[in-house]
C-alpha cells in the first residue's frame, strides 16, 4: 500500500510522491515564544513529530524544518510587563519549550530557524514582491500584498475574495486604513516606540507575521516543498497569506501537501489561552509523565477534534503502562531465560508477530492513522502476553521485545524504561555542572544538562539556584 496524506489543498486523501525520490522536505509552522507551551501547542509537535518519524521508519530523509517566532506584539508586551528586552523573554521560552518537547520525546527539527535572524531574507522577498507589483508601499511606509494581485488566493481555504470583501467582516484581514484593499495583508509595519527594529528601504519597523514562514521555507528547503503543516487554525489567513507570498515571489508551487491537525478541546471549546482555559505541558508533567500525554494525542486520528479531560487521560495512562508492562514483563522473563536458539514453534509465533509490522504500516499509511496503528501495538501486546512464559528462549522473548519497541518508538513512545538515577548522582552532576559554568566550560555544562535531560531529569536555573525534577 503506498503512502496517502490528506491534503487541505484539495481535500482529498493522495499518495505520497515526494519531489525527490528518497528524500522529504516538510515545514511545520512552530510556536510564537512569549510564554510556556500549552497543550494545543503540543497537538501539531507531537503529531507531525509522528509523521516524521514514521516516514523515517519506511526509509525516507526527511529534512524537517520548525520555526520559533521570537518577535511579536504578545512577546513585546510581556517584555514590556518584566521590565526587559524581547531577546530575553523569546530567549527564555525557547529554551522552555526545547525542554518540554525532549520531555515529550519530540525530536528536534533539522533546523529551528528564528525570524530575528531572517531578516535580510525577508527583506529580499518584500522587495521582490514590490517589483512584481504584487505589494506596494504605504505613505508611513507600511508595505501591503496586493491579495487580488495573486489570481489563486482562497485555493487552500476555499474562500472567496468577494464573499469575504462584501460579506463577513471577522474573516477579513485586519489592517489600516491605508490599505487599497480591505483585503490586503501587512509584509512590513513601522516600529513603534520601545520596540525592536529593523533598517529597511521603507521605514524602520519589523515583519510582518506571514512573511516569516516563507522566508525560513524557502531559505532551509527551497522554493518549493513537499509538505507544509500546522494546527488548522492556520488555514487562512497565514498558510493561505504564505502561498500567496511564496507563489507570487518565486513563481513556483510553494507546497505539494498541506497538513492540518484538528483543535484540542476542553469541555468541547477550542482551548486557547485567549479564552483562559488551557493547561500549560508544563502543568500536566506535574499529575502524569508526559508520555502519557503523547499517548493520548495519538489516540485519535490528527484530523479529529480531541476532547482533553481527566478521564481520557487516565485511559491514556492504562494504555500507556500496559506496553510498559509488557516491555517490562519481557526484560525479567529474559533474565532467567535460557540462552538458545529458538524452537520450531517460536520460530512459527515470532513470524507471526512480524505481520503486526505490516498491519501497523498499513494503518499508518492511510493517512498517518495513530488510533488505529496504536490498536495493532495492543493486538501485539495481547499476542506476546499469551505467547511467551518462564520456558520461552532468551532470543524469541528478544525479537517479540525489539518489534514492540520499535512500533512504539515509530509513535515516539518510550516504553523500555531505563533504571532512574538516585537523587543523589542527579545532584552530583548538577554539582558538576555549576563548576563548569564558573570555569567558563559552557560545553561541558552543555553536555551535563542534555544527559539529564535524555534520562528525563529537567533543570531550572533559578535567582535560588538550580532546581531540578523528574519528567
Amino acid at each position: 500500500m503506498s503512502m496517502k496524506i490528506y491534503n487541505t489543498l484539495t481535500r482529498q486523501k493522495e499518495e505520497f510522491v515526494p519531489l525527490e525520490p528518497g528524500k522529504v522536505k516538510m515545514y511545520v509552522c512552530g510556536p510564537t515564544v512569549y510564554n510556556l507551551i500549552h497543550i494545543g501547542n503540543a497537538r501539531p509537535m507531537i503529531v507531525f513529530d509522528t509523521v516524521r518519524r514514521y516516514m523515517e521508519h519506511k526509509g525516507l530523509e526527511v529534512n524537517y524544518v520548525s520555526n520559533f517566532t521570537d518577535v511579536d506584539d504578545k512577546i513585546i508586551k510581556k517584555a514590556i510587563e518584566e521590565g526587559v528586552d524581547v531577546e530575553t523573554i523569546s530567549k527564555r521560552y525557547i529554551e522552555e519549550c526545547k525542554k518540554d518537547m525532549a520531555a515529550m520525546n519530540v525530536k528536534p527539527a533539522t533546523t529551528h530557524p528564528l525570524a530575528t535572524e531572517e531578516i535580510c531574507g525577508m527583506l529580499d522577498m518584500i522587495g521582490t514582491l514590490i517589483e512584481k507589483g504584487h505589494a506596494y508601499v504605504a505613505a508611513d511606509g507600511t508595505v501591503y500584498f496586493r491579495t487580488r494581485s495573486f489570481k489563486e488566493y482562497g485555493k487552500l481555504s476555499h474562500k472567496n475574495l468577494d464573499d469575504l470583501q462584501g460579506g463577513n467582516r471577522s474573516l477579513l484581514v485586519s489592517g489600516e486604513d491605508q490599505k487599497e484593499d480591505a483585503l490586503d495583508f501587512v509584509l512590513w509595519k513601522p516600529k513603534k516606540e520601545g520596540e525592536p527594529y529593523w533598517e529597511s528601504p521603507w521605514c524602520e519597523g519589523r515583519p510582518g507575521w506571514h512573511i516569516e514562514c516563507s522566508v525560513m521555507s524557502r531559505k532551509y528547503l527551497g522554493e518549493e516543498i513537499d509538505i507544509h503543516a500546522g494546527g488548522e487554525d492556520l488555514v487562512f489567513p497565514h498558510h493561505e497569506n504564505e502561498i500567496a507570498q511564496s507563489e507570487a515571489a518565486n513563481g513556483k508551487t510553494f507546497a505539494r501537501y498541506w497538513m492540518h491537525n484538528a483543535f484540542l478541546n476542553i469541555d468541547n471549546r477550542k482551548m486557547s489561552k485567549s479564552l483562559g482555559n488551557f493547561f500549560t505541558v508544563r502543568d500536566i508533567s506535574e499529575k502524569y509523565d508526559l508520555q502519557v500525554l503523547r499517548f493520548f494525542m495519538l489516540s485519535a486520528h490528527y484530523r479529529s477534534p480531541l476532547n482533553f479531560s481527566d478521564q481520557l487521560m487516565e485511559a491514556a495512562k492504562n494504555g500507556y503502562e500496559r506496553i510498559v508492562t509488557s516491555v517490562d514483563n519481557l526484560k525479567f522473563l529474559m533474565s532467567n531465560a535460557p540462552d538458545a536458539e529458538m524452537t520450531e514453534a517460536e520460530r512459527a509465533l515470532a513470524a507471526e508477530a512480524e505481520g503486526f509490522v505490516g498491519r501497523f504500516d498499513e494503518a499508518m499509511d492511510d493517512d498517518f492513522n495513530t488510533a488505529d496503528a496504536l490498536s495493532v501495538i495492543f493486538e501485539l501486546v495481547k499476542f506476546i502476553n499469551t505467547n511467551v512464559g518462564e520456558g520461552s528462549t532468551k532470543a524469541f522473548l528478544h525479537a517479540l521485545k525489539e518489534e514492540l519497541v520499535a512500533l512504539s518508538d515509530i509513535c515516539g513512545l518510550i516504553v523500555d524504561k531505563k533504571e532512574e538515577m538516585l537523587d543523589s548522582d542527579i545532584e552530583a552532576l548538577i554539582a558538576e555542572r555549576q563548576a563548569a559554568r564558573k570555569e567558563k566550560n559552557f560545553a561541558r555544562a552543555d553536555e551535563i544538562r542534555d544527559e539529564l535531560l535524555k534520562k528525563g531529569i529537567l533543570l531550572e536555573d533559578t535567582r535560588e539556584g538550580v532546581k531540578w525534577k523528574r519528567a
